[in-house]
């Protein structure tokens, strides 16, 4: 056991979290050198790997000399930020990643503000000091200042800096040292992090922190031994978190080697391992001595922000691309995300209505992907924050935002976070000519902002926020300035109508694409809703006339991505998901209907 080091590396997305995994995993020789493996191998999901983003948190263990060393990679993205929580408890020492350029993040100090208060010792990795504009000594001044602002305790103030530049394979304990490997990162965990606490001649204790399935074994928790020792076939206790016990047996004990999980007889205090045998099994739940089963403390879990209806696809297409289509389909599937995604919430409506409730629109739209990947088809209505009542009062979530941009489209956006409820905390130029900005703002501001804030800044800005707490809510959902294009037929598009259309606005369809009446086909140039027919050829004479037969120039479509597209729906309006195609419709598809039901509402 004191041979035992449990770490996790926090940091902000993108810092390089699971290429400094790779590479200690590649350097301490756990890796089998002829497999050929790829680059950021934590990230296992096909999601992953194209958004360069880790989702689910990881872990891994690696040899080091006499030293195990079990190491969890986490997300750094603030809408899995309840992956990140849970993980912290079953470590003793955090390796924080900071970018040489870029500095303390909004998530740098969510997870930091985590770290310090369960009083773990942090190691601070400057992290991407070959980058041309990198100022490392800035950065260790920047995370001492944030460590100062967060209480930290003397013992965490006294950290250990490395500079690393991780995809090189490369840490030095100074800048100038001649260091081609990681050698330093290796010291300073086993040095610096304390061995676990905990007893092995007392009785067992473990908790669940996340939870991993298999059609063979069912339903497997990974866990942190705290007290005692596990068995393969032991009779234990599982303690759940309103107290309830189950009596069961250990019917597989895994532990964790490089990339793999290797079948083990006996584990002891301090050591992570993966169990299966309990089909109750949840996070936060503990496993115990049967004779004498003790809980632990239950794992707090923060709420979710955001919600949104999922239903069944009910459009005139329905059916013709995706091969699971039905109510039942839905809810099996996502009641089966439940059983591992525990910082989602999914509540059953009726009617094949799902409310689907995440930290942030990135979490739904990564689980929409997944399904759609699946041959789902469904569709989603508008993201909404979650509003709670305390004491009489209701409560909204805010949002702590920071945005760099070119010092010239500042202006545009302190002025658009400002009419959405943002109040300015801080403003300070950065040495690569642009400008870093801070707000505390209403989430609900913050839903269809993203994509007006690459327009606003040419894609030059960068937005990241974090949850903050939640404020009395004052605000009222943020409308889209622009109306929609609304086809009033059924049919195919052709080139000739998207031709006259395209002065009324932009537009989301090409010719040769399905349309049907009540389905948007782009966005008006003014802010009312237009009904246009993308479906009405050129009318035919048998008389030649100049200019009649000249070829038409298109502009190319606005492509709807599934965060472009839930940013950019009102609450009248839905987004249709199948594995083909992502369209944006009216939740009343009759023209009556809707003049009826905007009636009404008014």
């Amino acid at each position: 056991m004191k041979n035992i080091r449990n770490i996790a590396v926090i940091a902000h997305v993108d810092h390089g979290k699971t290429t400094l995994v790779d590479e200690l995993l590649k350097q301490s020789g756990t890796l089998d050198e002829r497999k050929d493996i790829g680059e950021r191998v934590m990230d296992s999901n096909d999601l992953e790997k194209e958004r360069g983003i880790t989702i689910l948190s990881k872990n891994t263990a690696i040899k080091w000399g006499d030293y195990k060393i079990n190491i969890i990679d986490t997300p750094g993205h603030s809408d899995f930020g309840g992956e990140v929580e849970r993980v912290l408890k079953m470590v003793d020492g955090v390796l924080l990643l900071v970018d040489a350029q870029e500095g303390v993040m909004p998530q740098t100090k969510f997870v930091v503000k985590k770290a310090l208060s369960l009083g773990l010792k942090p190691i601070l990795v400057v992290n991407k000091i070959d980058k041309p504009a990198a100022e490392p000594d800035r950065v260790v001044d920047e995370v001492f200042d944030l460590f100062v602002s967060m209480g930290a305790s003397e013992d965490q103030l006294e950290f250990p800096i490395i500079y690393a530049a991780a995809k090189n394979g490369i840490a030095k304990w100074e800048l100038e040292d001649e260091n081609e490997d990681m050698t330093p990162i290796f010291e300073a965990i086993v040095e610096h992090i304390p061995a676990p606490a905990g007893e092995a001649e007392k009785p067992l204790q473990m908790q669940v922190f996340t939870l991993d399935y298999d059609n063979f074994v069912g339903r497997i928790g990974i866990a942190r031994i705290f007290n005692g020792k596990v068995k393969k076939g032991e009779n234990v206790t599982l303690v759940k978190a309103d107290g309830e016990k189950i009596n069961g047996r250990i019917t597989k004990l895994l532990g964790f080697l490089g990339l793999e999980r290797v079948e083990i007889d006996e584990a002891s205090a301090g050591d992570i391992v993966a169990v299966a045998g309990f089909s109750a099994l949840d996070v936060g739940d503990t496993i115990a001595d049967k004779e004498n089963p003790v809980a632990l403390d239950p794992l707090h879990i923060e709420e979710p922000t955001i919600s949104v209806i999922m239903s069944v696809n009910d459009s005139p297409l329905a059916g013709t691309e995706g091969k699971n289509v039905t109510a039942p389909k839905l809810r099996d599937r996502l009641f089966k995300e439940m059983e591992t995604n525990i910082a989602m919430k999914i509540e059953e409506l009726g009617e094949g209505k799902f409310k689907v409730s995440g930290r942030g629109e990135l979490q739904i739209a990564i689980l929409a992907e997944n399904l759609r990947r699946e041959d789902f088809e469904f569709s989603l209505s508008r993201p909404e924050v979650i509003i709670k009542e305390e004491n009489g009062v209701l409560l909204e979530p805010y949002e702590y935002v920071v945005v760099d941009v070119p010092e010239e489209y500042s202006g545009a956006v302190i002025e658009k976070l400002g009419t959405r409820g943002g109040i300015m905390k801080n403003m300070m130029p950065l040495s690569d000519g642009t400008t870093r900005i801070e707000f505390e703002m209403p989430a609900r501001g913050l839903i269809g902002y993203r994509g007006e804030f690459m327009t606003d800044t040419k894609g030059e800005g960068v937005l990241n926020s974090s949850f903050l707490d939640f404020r009395p809510a004052t605000t009222k959902p943020y409308k889209r300035k622009n109306g929609a294009l609304i086809s009033m037929e059924n049919g195919v598009a052709v080139g000739y109508a998207i031709f006259n259309l395209q002065e009324r606005g932009r537009m989301f369809i090409k010719p040769g694409d399905k349309v049907y009446n009540g389905m948007i086909v782009g966005e008006h140039s003014r802010s009312n809703d237009l009904e246009v027919n993308p479906i009405k050829g050129k009318n035919l004479t048998n008389v030649r006339a100049s200019g009649s037969d000249e070829a038409i120039k298109l502009v190319p479509p606005v492509e709807m991505t599934l965060e472009r597209a839930l940013e950019w729906i009102e609450d009248d309006e839905l987004v249709e998901v199948t594995p083909k195609s992502i369209r944006v419709r009216k939740k009343y598809l009759d023209p009556t209907m809707r003049k009826r039901m905007s009636k009404n509402k008014k």
